[in-house]
């Protein structure tokens, strides 16, 4: 396959979304376990608990 610049360009973008959505899932799970449910209330507007 001929690599022209616009395929090289295309496969950086397409690694570079790759990237960035991997480390918005690590940071969101790192965050996760160091915050917990600390801030949740269970019935906060008089609601029951699922």
């Amino acid at each position: 396959m001929y690599m022209d610049a616009v395929v090289i360009a295309g496969i950086a973008t397409v690694l570079l979304v790759v990237g960035f959505f991997v480390g918005v899932g690590i940071f969101v799970m790192r965050d996760q376990k160091a915050h917990g449910h600390e801030g949740r209330k269970e019935g906060e507007h008089g609601q029951k608990p699922v």
